[in-house]
């Protein structure tokens, strides 16, 4: 058990997808620094999944490359994942894509921004929680994170956004359906929904937003979120140390959208 955190992840083997930047190497890496196991999923970059858990022996990390933009990915990724560890007990959908999708620009970009979004926000994450359901239930059960967005809840403040926004509303559903549905078979799920997390994503929001001190500014802490505070939300969560809050959506986002 890492001495940064009291919950002890130590023989569970984590699925993290997205895991060579921002969030999603936060979390590989509290995954990793509480004793488990990690399978590190990147798109393309994987120098950046490696740096994030350089310091994690090699018997306690993997990688795997996967294009989620690509139909059947997922069920390749985890059917690779299992190959890789066998048993796997908690998995976190983390990789997103954030595309403009403008009302007054064209048709192509439309239709393509919001079926790539789809793809890899809702479709492939969908098929990725499919393949891990039974796996968690023939296993006495299993913890499943997903990664939602204030947007997802409250729409998105720029109009360009607005597939990211509802892929995100959308993974947020499908998560709490199989909270209600698999609860009674160990299956544990969450719904994360982060604010404003300093991340390549936030830099590239804060071009739109007039830059990043106009944009803390607006944020009630007038800061954003670390990505570590993210990492360590998700070892709590994996520790299956509170059980009866399966089914929330845990906002992270200091106080700036309260439900």
């Amino acid at each position: 058990m890492s001495a940064t955190t009291p919950y002890d992840l130590s023989g569970k083997t984590a699925l993290v997808t997205g895991s060579s930047r921002g969030i999603g190497a936060a979390i590989a890496l509290a995954f990793a620094n509480a004793g488990a196991t990690v399978v590190s999923h990147f798109g393309s970059y994987r120098d950046g999944a490696e740096e994030a858990l350089a310091t994690i022996p090699v018997e306690r990390k993997f990688f795997i490359q996967s294009d989620l933009s690509l139909p059947g990915s997922a069920r390749q990724l985890w059917k690779e994942a299992q190959e890789q560890v066998g048993k796997i007990d908690i998995l976190v959908n983390n990789a997103a894509l954030n595309i403009e999708t403008p009302i007054d620009g064209s048709d192509k970009q439309w239709d393509d921004g919001w079926d790539l979004t789809f793809r890899v926000n809702v479709l492939e994450p969908a098929s990725l929680i499919r393949e891990a359901i039974p796996h968690f239930v023939s296993n006495g059960g299993g913890i499943l994170i997903s990664m939602s967005s204030w947007s997802g809840q409250r729409g998105s403040a720029i109009p360009s956004l607005s597939a990211y926004a509802a892929s995100k509303a959308a993974i947020k559903a499908f998560t709490q359906t199989i909270a209600k549905s698999y609860a009674k078979e160990g299956v544990l799920a969450y719904v994360v929904s982060p604010g404003i997390v300093k991340t390549r994503m936030s830099e590239l929001a804060a071009v739109v937003r007039g830059g990043e001190e106009v944009m803390k500014a607006s944020l009630v802490l007038g800061e954003l979120v670390p990505p570590e505070e993210l990492g360590e939300l998700a070892v709590f969560l994996a520790s299956g140390k509170c059980r009866h809050l399966t089914g929330a959506t845990i906002d992270v986002n200091g106080a700036s959208y309260i439900r």
